[in-house]
């Protein structure tokens, strides 16, 4: 059978997603604890892959098992065989059709900035703290310019080995609350560091070094030499993924923390 799962986890200690030699990694203790339980090597696909120090709120992965268990029994066994900083949220079985990465529709981020004069002693791991003053106003302006359908190879990393650099940006809102900034992010898929690098862009833009105009000057010219910083991974979310309703998945609270 194949079962999916929605999955949590604080990417602070982890070299990211992948499965990588010497490190370690939420692919690699997430299918260590499957394979506990499940009782024998499991190998999982998941919605989207994190870079270290990313975090993740309800990341999917799917999985396939000759060996039925209930769905409390699949939560409760990984749960106890895994790492404090990871935790499944919710276990579901699915058709055999269904894929974690390609039946996925829609991808949430958000990207949350800590725009004062002192850094915080909590939120180092969870936020960019950014102390010179911002305006959302103009970050909201320039980030208009990159909703729709585009070529996104200015925000692409630079060992990104996508063949496709096009890609729909659905939506990107900018939110404020007090000294708290959130960038929301939706597409259908991501380049490798592409919100990260729009982050950066919006940055500037909102420091007040670059126009609101450069945002869509760096769309165009297709040239990632010509974008601004890569923001740090910290303050980087994967807040949601979107599957048809045919597969019934369970929803998570989109952001509980903050707002």
């Amino acid at each position: 059978m194949r079962v999916a799962l929605g999955v949590e986890y604080d990417g602070t200690h982890f070299s990211g997603w992948q499965v990588q030699p010497n490190q370690r990694t939420v692919q690699g203790c997430l299918e260590k604890a499957l394979t506990t339980v499940a009782n024998h090597k499991v190998r999982v696909v998941a919605a989207g892959r994190t870079d270290s120090g990313v975090h993740a709120l309800s990341q999917v992965v799917h999985f396939d098992s000759p060996n039925e268990r209930a769905e409390r029994n699949w939560i409760l066994g990984l749960n106890t065989n895994l790492p404090k900083d990871i935790n499944v949220v919710w276990a579901r079985p699915v058709d055999d059709d269904f894929s974690a990465r390609f039946s996925a529709v829609k991808r949430s981020y958000r990207y949350l900035l800590l725009n004062r004069t002192s850094r915080s002693a909590v939120h180092d791991n969870r936020m960019w703290w950014y102390f010179k003053p911002l305006d959302e106003q103009l970050m909201q302006a320039a980030a208009n310019h990159l909703v729709g359908h585009h070529d996104f190879s200015a925000f692409r990393a630079k060992d990104c080995q996508s063949q496709n650099t096009v890609k729909t940006m659905e939506s990107i809102t900018i939110t404020r609350r007090d000294d708290c900034i959130a960038i929301d992010v939706v597409a259908q898929s991501f380049l490798h560091h592409m919100v990260r690098n729009i982050v950066g862009v919006l940055v500037a833009i909102g420091e007040g070094k670059e126009p609101v105009d450069w945002a869509k000057q760096v769309l165009e010219s297709k040239d990632r030499s010509q974008a601004g910083v890569t923001s740090p991974p910290q303050g980087l979310y994967f807040v949601d993924v979107q599957y048809p309703e045919q597969y019934s998945l369970p929803t998570v609270s989109a952001f509980p923390v903050l707002w």
